[in-house]
């Protein structure tokens, strides 16, 4: 076996694959130093900054298939510990002025915003355009100026500096992008050549940048129906498991609908299953079987979503039955008049925050969370809306941020998932509640 090295070795790069594509595909897991293409052969060097963080990047995608642009790309580590032959295709990247920024912010105790990154940058010169994203490395964003001079004089000036006293310091290299893609002019994204652009389209990520667009996604074949761009992503899933995959997900399936069997037909529906599979991933569409009343069909966002489901799900007791739920032959649901669409719907948890979400991934346990609780709330009223789902040992009201949550302990899994699948999205107070699995154990 080769020896760890901070520089990877990457097969089948296909033409069709820049050198931004390779950054964006590494990115999640540090800096990158050097890179080098290799056309003729198809292949490509990359350098790690550390080996520590090409180690990572390595355990991560040996669970998990890279893919560019529909092409599966293969890593290893290379035999070289350094790269040193510097050609014509090597990006020495960071170190080459361009008018585009690549910007780190360490430390964030406030909100960073495209007007606050504005208002710290345009005194340097005219900024075009900011786009700004989220990394496992912390929160990032990408500046372009008019002129290259505006940059290199920005950078000079604010390296290393706080924004705030104490906090949110700049760490800024020059990136190697030639010109930045705005869709959208939001607090997140900002083309001030163009103050047309929408605000944002509705259930759709700003940009590419942060979460690679859905470029670079897990291995996925066959038709997926409808797409969340921000939904089967590296940089997300590396996010949220950065010690490697849970024990028994593999990260390779590629089928995205799962069927639900031995489900009691007098007490579930498509909503009931929405709130639980939920948990694990966007949910595109669901339909239950009219000539086997027991049965149903999910469809996830992508295929590591349904990976979830079905390892988490199999076995789970719900309504006084035990779910089987294994992958589907179909490769997605049809729409019809028995199926439910939910690809447009706000409900869907991972939507925002799926590093977090993906974290939050478990079997049912026997104690649940509530979220979004009216400020008012008491632990007497939220007993009496959980109750009917079985005895409650124990409650737990408390503030985050601001806002009231709850926990929830019941004598066992299944009346925590009823409460669940039953309760979720529902009102309390005048407030519309969230409800998820809680992993501790005691409250």
């Amino acid at each position: 076996m080769t020896e760890p090295s901070k520089v990877i070795h990457v097969r089948n790069v296909g033409h069709e694959i820049s050198e931004n594509d390779l950054l964006q595909l590494f990115q999640p897991f540090g800096v990158i130093t050097k890179l080098v293409m290799l056309r003729a052969k198809n292949q490509a060097l990359l350098q790690m900054q550390d080996v520590p963080s090409a180690v990572n990047a390595m355990q991560f995608y040996s669970n998990v298939q890279p893919s560019i642009r529909g092409r599966n790309v293969y890593v290893q580590f290379s035999s070289h510990q350094e790269l040193t032959t510097m050609d014509q295709n090597t990006q020495g990247r960071g170190d080459e002025p361009n008018r585009i920024l690549l910007v780190s912010i360490h430390h964030v105790l406030y909100p960073m915003t495209v007007d606050v990154l504005h208002q710290v940058f345009s005194p340097h010169g005219i900024v075009e355009k900011i786009v700004t994203f989220q990394k496992s490395a912390g929160f990032q964003a990408l500046i372009q100026y008019q002129l290259l001079q505006n940059a290199v004089s920005a950078r000079n000036s604010l390296q290393g500096r706080n924004i705030y006293d104490g906090c949110c310091q700049l760490d800024i290299q020059f990136s190697n992008l030639d010109e930045l893609q705005v869709s959208y002019n939001n607090e997140r994204s900002r083309d001030f050549t163009n103050p047309n652009l929408p605000a944002e389209q509705k259930g759709k990520s700003p940009q590419g940048y942060g979460d690679a667009g859905g470029m670079y996604s897990l291995q996925v074949s066959g038709p997926r129906g409808v797409g969340f761009p921000q939904m089967g992503n590296a940089a997300a899933i590396a996010a949220a498991f950065p010690g490697g995959l849970p024990p028994g997900i593999s990260g390779t399936n590629d089928r995205c609908t799962v069927l639900v069997s031995n489900l009691n037909p007098d007490r579930i529906d498509e909503d009931k299953l929405f709130n639980l599979f939920s948990i694990y991933g966007n949910i595109v569409r669901v339909k239950l079987l009219r000539n086997k009343p027991d049965h149903a069909l999910v469809q996830m966002g992508d295929g590591f979503q349904a990976e979830l489901a079905v390892h988490f799900l199999k076995g789970a007791m719900l309504f006084g039955q035990r779910l089987e739920v294994n992958y589907s032959k179909h490769p997605n649901i049809t729409t019809g008049p028995d199926t439910h669409d939910y690809s447009n719907s706000n409900l869907n948890r991972f939507n925002r925050n799926a590093a977090k979400n993906y974290r939050y991934c478990c079997s049912p346990t026997k104690m649940i969370h509530l979220s979004t609780l009216p400020q008012d709330v008491t632990e007497e009223e939220i007993m009496e809306h959980l109750e009917e789902h079985g005895p409650i040992v124990n409650t737990k009201l408390f503030e985050m941020n601001g806002k009231k949550q709850a926990l929830v302990l019941f004598q066992n899994e299944e009346q925590a998932t009823e409460a669940l699948v039953c309760k979720h999205v529902t009102s309390l107070g005048g407030s519309t509640i969230r409800i998820s699995f809680s992993q501790l154990h005691s409250i």
